[in-house]
């Protein structure tokens, strides 16, 4: 779904030979791929899943230590926690959504604040989120859906996306913004079954489904889904994501 956000994020930034990037909450690997496909040296983070960990070390590595010279140009790395290495990060990128879950951006900063002193001075550092709410319709979903856990402090609830997530998110981090972008990533679906499988994958309705109980908010989903139905059965929900670029001191 985010393919385009990655598309861009690598064209802008000049991904290739040579690139040294670091891909913060790395998930299943995908935006890794697409960069060891350029030819970048590419090592990826992934804390809180091992399974989508497992998953990145299927799709970019060939042993089960996790190091491969045979993707793209480059070495591929994966781990739960940030390595160093001799010659410093020339890119970090985090690009799962910011702003989705209360709590998240903390733990974002955090890693960030981690990663920077491995990277070189002034390598950027791209952070993603959510564009404005009226331009999302995944946004308007994602609100009737969850609003059983509504209102919550604690993290892990969902709240909407706010104007500046991920300049705070980088000043927070010590980082200096510098310029940002939007891109349209339509989700695209089959039909009702498969999108409210794909949006339950997210981990964003659990807690939702703690607070009530998991047919409740699966009927929720369902409902707020019906006017992205199109004739045909199939589920079209057009977004724009944002993405901020921000420097290392």
């Amino acid at each position: 779904m985010l393919v385009p956000l990655y598309e861009a994020v690598h064209e802008r930034l000049g991904v290739g030979p040579g690139t040294r990037l670091l891909g913060l909450g790395c998930g299943s690997g995908l935006a890794l791929l697409m960069a060891a496909g350029r030819g970048a040296d590419v090592t990826g983070v992934e804390p809180d899943s091992p399974e989508r960990l497992n998953l990145a070390r299927e799709r970019l590595t060939a042993d089960a230590d996790g190091v491969s010279g045979g993707v793209g140009g480059g070495v591929t790395r994966l781990a739960e926690r940030a390595p160093a290495r001799t010659d410093a990060y020339t890119v970090v990128t985090a690009l799962e959504p910011v702003g989705c879950l209360t709590g998240d951006d903390d733990a974002l900063v955090a890693r960030l604040r981690e990663a920077a002193p491995l990277a070189r001075r002034g390598a950027a550092v791209v952070l993603a989120g959510w564009g404005p709410p009226e331009r999302c319709a995944t946004a308007t979903v994602l609100r009737a859906a969850a609003r059983p856990a509504e209102p919550s402090p604690h993290p892990g609830h969902w709240r909407p996306t706010g104007r500046d997530d991920l300049e705070d998110v980088a000043r927070r981090a010590g980082l200096v913004p510098d310029g940002s972008g939007r891109v349209s990533c339509p989700f695209g679906y089959a039909g009702i079954d498969s999108a409210v499988r794909g949006l339950w994958s997210t981990g964003l309705f659990d807690a939702a489904a703690a607070a009530t109980d998991h047919t409740q908010v699966d009927k929720e989903l369902r409902e707020a889904l019906h006017p992205y139905v199109r004739a045909d059965g199939t589920v079209w929900m057009p977004n724009v994501f944002r993405y901020l670029v921000a420097r290392t001191r």
